[in-house]
């Protein structure tokens, strides 16, 4: 297992070589750069402007441009960012927490829910509690996004006040476990409707596969010799209905970054997403950089992850990459 899993990850390397290439030649290709007044927002002299430029070298050709900023950001240095007059790693550490908190929540309520009502219905078939979820899951995947999170402020935080407006913490700070529990606080509503649209997705994804899997020979057969049911479930008809499910897991991690943008900025919650729209609007190249390469490091990771638990659930599928060697 652990083989399978270094030869995965190993794997990984030269499709982030790829993506840091392309993140580089998209954020040259977008017309204007920060330097317009952005550095300095007094001096707008072009003869300084110009020799800014030089000085950071984006005089140089684009490969030479590439490789000296590859080298930076493997060091962890990204660059100094125009809008916000501060190293671009260091900020994104600044925003980072918030929106990996966002992210998780969103994750922990997606799987939690998806999985408690699919597997409830899936046992179920035909039955009225079976018809109620599956009628929630329709209208729960119907909602768009944005109506979604205006109608969950309006009524938690507006009228009935359970959760703040917006930010990620509260003006009196606390600390230890309290403002633990403030930040999740903050979270909890934009991380709720950011797992929405997923929760009613796998909910009856993972239905529809506990029914198809119910009825196939090899549970009839395991019945038949007189295993129990509830075993049957749980080793054979649970197991292979989670497999494609870890499709969605590898995505959702991939995802934790570029989805919050949306909701971030609908709900003023300062973390990645709103400063990704920032650095876009003032083309804050360090910054967007930084931002995109983080987002393809966690795709290829989700991935990384997604084929390790496919071995882990599924040892045919480990075997068979080890040239059948388990």
């Amino acid at each position: 297992m652990l083989t399978y899993a270094l030869r995965r990850l190993a794997g990984a390397v030269p499709l982030l070589l790829l993506i840091s290439v392309l993140v580089f030649a998209l954020a040259k290709q977008m017309p204007g750069d920060g330097l317009g007044g952005g550095l300095n927002p007094g001096n707008k002299d072009p003869r300084y402007i110009s020799d800014m430029r030089e000085k950071l070298g984006y005089g140089d050709s684009l490969a030479v441009q590439y490789i000296r900023w590859l080298k930076q950001a493997v060091s962890g240095n990204f660059g100094q960012s125009f809008l916000y007059k501060m190293p671009a790693g260091e900020l994104i550490g600044q925003r980072l927490p918030a929106t990996l908190l966002l992210a998780g929540l969103s994750l922990f309520i997606t799987y939690g829910v998806s999985l408690t009502l699919g597997m409830i219905a899936g046992r179920n078939p035909g039955s009225r509690l079976d018809r109620l979820i599956l009628t929630a899951v329709y209208v729960a995947y119907a909602i768009p996004t944005s109506i979604a999170a205006i109608l969950a402020i309006y009524i938690f935080a507006v009228v009935l006040h359970w959760v703040p407006l917006g930010g990620t913490v509260s003006v009196v700070t606390s600390r230890g476990l309290s403002a633990l529990g403030d930040r999740v606080i903050h979270a909890l509503l934009p991380a709720a409707v950011l797992g929405l649209f997923n929760t009613a997705a796998y909910t009856q994804f993972l239905r529809n596969e506990i029914v198809e899997n119910s009825g196939k020979n090899y549970v009839r057969t395991a019945v038949s010799k007189g295993i129990s049911r509830s075993s049957v479930y749980n080793r054979h008809i649970l197991r292979n209905s989670l497999l494609p499910l870890v499709t969605f897991l590898g995505m959702d991690i991939g995802g934790l970054l570029g989805g919050s943008v949306v909701i971030e900025n609908l709900f003023a919650y300062p973390g990645i997403g709103t400063l990704f729209v920032a650095a876009v609007s003032g083309r804050d190249y360090a910054v967007m950089m930084a931002v995109t390469l983080m987002t393809g490091f966690m795709i290829v990771a989700g991935n990384a992850v997604a084929d390790i638990l496919y071995g882990w659930l599924d040892p045919r599928i480990r075997a068979g990459y080890n040239g059948g060697r388990s």
